[in-house]
């Protein structure tokens, strides 16, 4: 019986590579994620904040931001020996809202963070991703702080479905986000078999 590994002597197999989209509200921790798990120095297009960025209803924890994403945020993060995710950070004001299309091209899925200080900020990137049948978690970024909910409050509130997981998480912290990360290739890979299943002969 094979053990799936290359024979001695042989050409090591290319690992499979996933591309996974992190999304979110404005000043939620993309730019943080990414950058926590990246096994170099992550691509980042951020930009001097303007007044047009800046967000119109309350700033609930982001007053300290200077800087917002404009194009998007790159890094690489290898999961297992054979398993290497791409990220792609999504910029979350409305106003790039034409990117999250063209960004979501090729996604196997995306990791949604939401900060409880700010929820509605992530209903616009929830309702884009579940009209397109994008597969998505949502994350939930525990910032120091902020009061602490469980994660059924949370679920409650943002009106998930009973199929979309939910992560309490740090986005500063490499385990927490790579475990973040997996279930969200977990629960996208299974979307995929169900969906195949669903149109099978």
């Amino acid at each position: 019986m094979s053990s799936g590994r290359p024979e001695q002597g042989g050409s090591p197999a290319e690992p499979v590579t996933l591309k996974i989209l992190v999304a979110g509200g404005f000043g939620v921790g993309k730019t943080t994620l990414v950058g926590a798990v990246g096994e170099s120095r992550p691509l980042r297009t951020e930009e001097p904040l303007t007044g047009a960025g800046r967000p119109a209803g309350g700033a609930g924890g982001v007053e300290g931001k200077r800087t917002t994403t404009v194009a998007m945020d790159f890094g690489r993060v290898t999961l297992r020996e054979d398993l290497v995710l791409y990220l792609f950070g999504v910029p979350g004001q409305e106003r790039f809202r034409f990117l999250w299309d063209e960004l979501a091209e090729g996604a196997l899925g995306a990791v949604v963070l939401a900060d409880t200080r700010r929820l509605e900020d992530c209903f616009a990137v929830l309702d884009h991703f579940e009209q397109r049948s994008v597969p998505f978690l949502v994350g939930v970024n525990c910032f120091e702080g902020a009061a602490r909910h469980s994660a059924e409050a949370v679920r409650r509130a943002l009106d998930l479905d009973d199929g979309v997981p939910l992560l309490m998480c740090d986005a500063r912290d490499r385990a927490s986000v790579k475990e973040v990360l997996a279930e969200a290739v977990r629960h996208a890979m299974t979307r995929a078999v169900r969906r195949r299943q669903a149109v099978a002969p």
